[in-house]
């Protein structure tokens, strides 16, 4: 398996569309930073077929060390991005496994 850095995806969407690298790599660049104001101010990014972003509160919760048991240690609460996958998405991974 192998890594989709932002590099490599503006190669590759360069080469398909025949447009230039700095072209896609502004609107790359633009599209994410929306992603993620969108996110900070508290919206839910939802893309039809493709999943949905969503921030989310982790509660707190006690964790262990692995090389001492016996100390536990507080995990404190935070916010996190989660992202749940859509309906096509799910079916195109699900059949990729096979």
């Amino acid at each position: 398996m192998s890594t989709m850095t932002k590099k490599r995806l503006v190669q590759t969407i360069s080469q398909n569309r025949s447009l230039h690298p700095n072209d896609v790599r502004n609107v790359i660049q633009s599209f994410l930073d929306e992603m993620t104001n969108s996110l900070m101010s508290g919206d839910r990014l939802e893309f039809r077929d493709f999943g949905v972003f969503e921030i989310v509160e982790r509660k707190q919760k006690v964790g262990r060390n692995p090389k001492d048991a016996g100390v536990p240690i507080i995990i404190p609460a935070r916010r996190v991005v989660k992202f749940t996958p859509g309906k096509k998405m799910k079916k195109l991974i699900e059949r990729s496994k096979k």
